[in-house]
């Protein structure tokens, strides 16, 4: 049995009629790819044609030779079909062979095989020409060793490939790497150009790295005869005002004009809105006016900048104005714009333009997106309009096609919560979590608090805790709003214990935090604890606000007498927060009740002073005071 085991233990090749079959394949390849002779070739050719001098068989890829390369992959037979149709290997041929739509992995092969043939390197226009094959193959690993093979050859990188090199690796995220490369070809193949400094810079501002982008900058100004062009200082412009550094993106626009360069419509727009944020609004203003003057043409980009900064500065006719300039002058708006000019009309409170406004988009061939919905449905509440009203324009939204975000939820649930529709809000979190959406906390934030001012404290703490268990964590905002409640209803020892856990949990509290636990201290007495808070506050760097300083000062008005209350009170004033009406109706009752009504005067004369009107607080303060000092002066026999 063993021995005829090993006896049928044979190769394929023995076998007569399989031999005779292998030979007469190898045969069809060899025929297959066999040159026509000059005879044949002409008796199958038109008489008109004629023949390149080169002899284009033996240069041009045949589709004999294509077809065999997507059938058998690289390997011997495609070599050997190479060696039929006499194709030498140089580069030529490994930029057409790479051109293929052959499995990457043939490429790789033949890459390789081509590298290793007698008298054959290869060059940065192969290399590049697999590098992009990778590229589009998402084989970034093996893309990455291929240009750190290209590094090390002996092959000449041009700028322009190094720019190529750059660009591909950050297409792919890998912006550490391009770094690396950057500095090892510009140290030992080639020196960079201002094209290949723009490479970087951009695909540093694309990945976010604008810090680094400053450091390039200065790298480039120290080669000398590399300059900065606009591009350069596009993409650095738009670095300063991302990371807020608006003087230095000013100081280079204008340091650009100064080099005789022209800046862009998208380097106007990156200042126009900088001047804007500053609330230099009479610069941005007159750099419109230089923009038209200088023949740059205002984009939509510009006109959103510009409508959103005039709006935010208060002046809305003129934000409207502009618009339907823009109109007239044949610039078409974006649905981007409209959501900004929507948003404008609806914080000023014209929501009869705004919904106008919405009602032509369709005319100016903009198709409302969630954003226009969401802004829509805010400005109705934000206006006091029904809830009922707002609900309709989200059924409204859904029956256009339109899917509501997370946003749309939060807006639709705050909305109700501040109108007293608690039920409403909360049918709508359970929507919102049936649709998939991950635990809003803003949405959260709103049902919290709307509940705990309903005295519904339980249902408050339970819905914190669903939060916590759904996603994890809480925000500050969050932990704020349940720490301002528990203070509120005298659980002081476990708004305590939040404010303890959410520093664990690395959620750094916020003023709001802070003044939500103050206050609940104040109320139950504890006024120096808080007083020792708001220090605690200052240094664990959170810069307390004018609230943090009233609550502070009420405590002491409350409890800790004239003296410590004016003590505060002077300190606010000497402070770069300044007393506002609150502090002054504040002081102006501890002093009333104290019975020192000549200071209590001169509080008001100052009060006055600084533009605030007595309210019914300040007259109530005052009457009090004096209805108190009436009954101590009763004789005690009536």
């Amino acid at each position: 049995m063993i021995s005829g085991s090993i006896t049928l233990r044979r190769t394929i090749s023995t076998l007569t009629h399989l031999s005779q079959r292998i030979k007469q394949t190898e045969g069809e390849i060899v025929q297959m790819f066999k040159l026509a002779s000059p005879k044949d070739e002409t008796q199958r050719l038109p008489m008109t044609q004629k023949f390149p001098r080169n002899n284009p068989s033996v240069r041009t890829l045949d589709e004999r030779f294509i077809r065999i390369l997507k059938i058998f992959k690289w390997g011997p037979d495609a070599e050997k079909a190479l060696e039929v149709l006499k194709l030498k290997v140089d580069h030529r041929l490994v930029r057409e062979v790479l051109k293929i739509d052959v499995h990457i992995h043939a490429k790789i092969q033949f890459f390789k095989w081509a590298g290793k043939r007698r008298n054959f390197e290869h060059d940065s226009t192969t290399y590049m020409a697999l590098i992009h094959c990778l590229e589009g193959a998402g084989m970034f690993g093996e893309m990455w060793k291929t240009i750190q093979e290209m590094v090390r050859s002996t092959c000449v990188i041009s700028p322009a490939d190094l720019s190529e090199i750059v660009k591909v690796l950050g297409k792919a995220k890998m912006v550490n790497k391009a770094l690396s490369i950057f500095y090892q070809i510009k140290g030992r193949k080639c020196k960079p150009t201002s094209n290949t400094y723009n490479s970087m810079i951009l695909m540093l501002m694309q990945e976010g790295h604008h810090e680094k982008v400053h450091e390039l900058y200065n790298e480039m100004c120290n080669e000398g005869d590399c300059l900065p062009d606009t591009v350069t200082y596009s993409a650095l412009i738009a670095a300063f005002g991302k990371l807020g550094r608006d003087d230095s993106a000013i100081s280079l626009f204008d340091e650009m004009k100064e080099n005789g360069l022209y800046p862009t419509a998208k380097i106007y727009t990156t200042i126009l809105g900088i001047y804007f944020k500053l609330g230099r609004v009479e610069k941005a203003l007159g750099l419109v006016q230089e923009m038209k003057a200088k023949g740059c043409a205002l984009t939509v980009y510009t006109y959103t900048e510009l409508i959103k900064g005039v709006g935010k500065a208060g002046k809305v006719d003129e934000a409207y104005g502009i618009f339907l300039n823009m109109i007239k002058e044949g610039c078409k708006p974006d649905v981007v714009l409209v959501n900004n000019l929507i948003n404008i009309l609806g914080k000023a409170g014209r929501l009869a333009d705004a919904i106008k406004l919405f009602e032509e988009m369709k005319a100016l061939h903009c198709t409302p997106n969630v954003v226009t919905y969401n802004t829509v449905i805010k400005a109705l509440f934000e206006s006091k309009a029904r809830a009922s009203e707002a609900f309709l324009w989200y059924e409204k939204m859904k029956e256009n096609g339109v899917v509501p975000s997370s946003f749309t939820y939060s807006i639709l649930i705050d909305g109700f919560c501040k109108t007293n529709r608690v039920e409403k809000a909360l049918l709508l979190l359970e929507e919102m979590d049936e649709k998939g959406f991950a635990p809003c906390p803003a949405a959260y934030c709103s049902l919290i608090d709307a509940l705990g001012k309903a005295k519904r404290y339980e249902a408050a703490s339970e819905l914190f805790q669903e939060l916590r268990e759904n996603s994890g964590h809480s925000s500050a905002r969050v932990y704020a709003v349940m720490i301002k409640h528990l203070g509120k209803c005298g659980r002081l020892s476990e708004a305590v214990d939040l404010f303890n856990e959410m520093k664990k949990l690395g959620c750094n509290p916020d003023v709001y935090t802070y003044n939500a636990l103050m206050s609940g201290m104040v109320r139950i007495g504890m006024i120096d604890e808080a007083h020792s808070l708001l220090r605690t506050m200052e240094e664990n760097g959170c810069t307390p606000d004018l609230n943090s300083h009233n609550i502070i000062l009420n405590g002491f008005a409350r409890t800790g007498g004239p003296k410590r209350a004016i003590e505060m009170f002077t300190r606010m004033k000497n402070s770069h927060i300044k007393p506002d009406v609150v502090s002054y109706n504040t002081l102006l009752g501890c002093l009333s009740r104290a019975g020192m009504f000549e200071e209590a005067a001169k509080l008001m004369k100052e009060m006055n002073s600084k533009g605030y009107e007595y309210d019914l607080i300040t007259y109530s303060s005052i009457l009090e005071a004096v209805g108190k000092i009436d009954e101590d002066h009763v004789p005690a026999g009536l």
